[in-house]
């Protein structure tokens, strides 16, 4: 996701966002428990495995306020010095409307996805063209472009 929407660089800390726990849903949408899901990822025991999961990963950690995560995944080109989750934003729910590239043998790939939150009681959607590169041979996100609708 990029810094514009979700992202504030003023105010440190995390979200306010779903439960994460060993049985609860991923935050990402998908059905496993989010400690099999996007925590391997977050705690560094594994890398994405294409451009997709690392946009549902990068999506939950927005939701669980993981700002180290979100840094990390982020290109060195791109990624701003200091970034800081929105702590007024509760993000609610994923929908991956396409991917384009982002498997095993690419080296780039992009995800179109509206991302629902609610912020200060008032919900929203961020709708976004996401694109991702390898960098050192893993997956992490480049730039993305916001549309409308």
């Amino acid at each position: 996701m990029r810094q514009t929407g979700p992202v504030s660089r003023s105010r440190p800390g995390r979200t306010a966002g779903p439960a994460t726990t060993r049985t609860a849903g991923c935050p990402c949408g998908l059905p496993q428990p989010y400690d099999a899901c996007c925590a391997p990822l977050h705690r560094g025991e594994r890398t994405a495995a294409s451009a997709e999961q690392l946009m549902r990963s990068r999506y939950s950690a927005f939701a669980v306020g993981d700002d180290a995560y979100l840094s990390r995944s982020w290109h060195s080109s791109t990624r701003p010095p200091h970034l800081h989750t929105d702590r007024s934003q509760r993000w609610t729910r994923l929908d991956i409307l396409g991917a384009s590239g982002g498997g095993l043998l690419d080296t780039e790939g992009s995800v179109e996805f509206r991302a629902h939150y609610s912020a200060s009681g008032r919900p929203g959607v961020l709708h976004e063209d996401s694109r991702f590169v390898r960098e050192d041979g893993r997956w992490v996100y480049l730039t993305g472009a916001t549309r409308e609708g």
